[in-house]
């Protein structure tokens, strides 16, 4: 039987679909493809998240760097004083540690949201890049009383403050995905005209389909090359409003971005952002990241989900607590037998799409009502408890009685009531 395989030791045990029409990597491009972390900006502008302490912050942009992320937004600094406080320590503390990421601030296209920024990297002695944003959308446009010649104007004020402070600078246009052609062609030409190094689209209330990804990018590179500008870089930044976050960053990859922007656990507004270790997650598994490690992956997010108070549900990929975790018979049982043969990336996949050793965790076989014995001669056996007849039946009973998952305090009481009955 003629098979597609992914290329593993699992060679010829798995059928891969996701990659029987692909023609060499995901992205078509020969520039290295980026990614940019958002969760210290956009993603504490949730309304159910807390600013993480400056120790918080550390830890974060640690992790975040030990993961090949390349660049880090690190904050609005017109936000406030403490804004410039926390942005100021942690590019030198980024400094003193060598992370070697880019800094990233966000800013409105106004002096002072630019100065602020410029004031900051002058300090530290490290060049931060800015991302200045405008809104560009028809919809945004009339609420404000905007004219073109209005954006236009303030787009190449902003490129002149940047290069006159020696700040490199992206281009942000808000709303992107709702912006008309004619709007953005010429917002994109006054960009590049004044020193705008990278195009951020930015699909900001969640709008769009992986079709208008397609589009919007392909218009984008298009036009770029059609300036004389094919070095100018893209961003794409995706919200999730439509929970199609993920699934349009990689398309965005695929259709020709290069730089690709997310929060851990997708933290954001409203729903939030595109899921950025999610992200990461998908192009691993497709093998797109085969020279990134990311074993720090769950230690990034669990590091937000602490610092942000933001509970991480049961059921996330990845990094949730059942992730991983399965009591339920026939699902155990195949586990185990896995198991039994010695090979943990044989266990790994067996009933699992995502190999959990290669994030870092690993199986969990479980006990409850829907388990069967092999579970608990698993459990026992794991622990260095004999699994007699008789206690694996005790337990099993007991399971089957039972409404949930049974926890390891649990089954260990159950145990010893078994013990101290014989």
């Amino acid at each position: 039987m003629d098979r597609h395989v992914d290329d593993s030791p699992w060679d010829g045990l798995v059928y891969d679909w996701n990659r029987r029409n692909r023609r060499g990597p995901l992205s078509p491009l020969t520039r290295r493809v980026s990614f940019f972390d958002e969760t210290l900006r956009d993603g504490i502008q949730s309304p159910s998240v807390k600013d993480p302490s400056l120790d918080a912050k550390r830890e974060i942009i640690r992790l975040t760097a030990s993961l090949g992320v390349d660049a880090v937004n690190l904050g609005l600094p017109a936000a406030g004083p403490r804004a410039v406080s926390d942005v100021t320590d942690l590019v030198r503390f980024a400094e003193k540690e060598r992370l070697g990421i880019e800094y990233a601030c966000a800013g409105r296209t106004h002096v002072d949201d630019i100065n602020a920024i410029g004031d900051i990297a002058d300090g530290c002695g490290a060049p931060i890049t800015v991302y200045a944003f405008l809104g560009s959308s028809p919809i945004r446009l009339y609420t404000e009383d905007w004219d073109l010649s209005r954006l236009l104007q303030r787009t190449a004020t902003a490129g002149n403050l940047c290069r006159e402070r020696g700040l490199p600078w992206c281009f942000v246009t808000e709303d992107t995905t709702r912006s008309t052609p004619r709007v953005l062609d010429q917002l994109f030409r006054c960009a590049v005209e004044h020193g705008a190094t990278r195009l951020c689209l930015c699909d900001t209330v969640g709008y769009v389909t992986p079709d208008g990804v397609r589009d919007l990018i392909a218009f984008t590179r298009l036009l770029l090359e059609t300036i004389g500008a094919p070095e100018v870089g893209i961003d794409w930044h995706g919200h999730n409003d439509r929970g199609l976050g993920v699934t349009n960053n990689i398309v965005a990859l695929e259709a020709g971005a290069d730089r690709i922007h997310g929060t851990a656990l997708g933290i954001g507004e409203r729903v939030g952002n595109a899921s950025l270790d999610q992200t990461l997650m998908n192009l691993k598994l497709l093998g797109e990241l085969s020279g990134y490690d990311l074993r720090n992956l769950v230690p990034w997010c669990e590091a937000v989900s602490r610092a942000c108070e933001v509970p991480i549900p049961p059921q996330y990929p990845l990094v949730g607590h059942d992730a991983f975790r399965t009591a339920t018979g026939v699902h155990a049982a195949a586990i185990i037998k896995a198991m039994r043969k010695g090979d943990e990336g044989l266990a790994d996949r067996v009933y699992s799409g995502v190999p959990a050793g290669l994030f870092g965790k690993h199986q969990r076989v479980e006990i409850g009502p829907m388990s069967g014995e092999s579970n608990v001669i698993h459990w026992l056996s794991e622990r260095a408890l004999e699994p007699t007849r008789g206690l694996v039946s005790h337990v099993i009973a007991l399971a089957k009685a039972s409404d949930h998952i049974l926890s390891d305090d649990e089954v260990l009481e159950h145990v010893r009531s078994y013990v101290g009955s014989g």
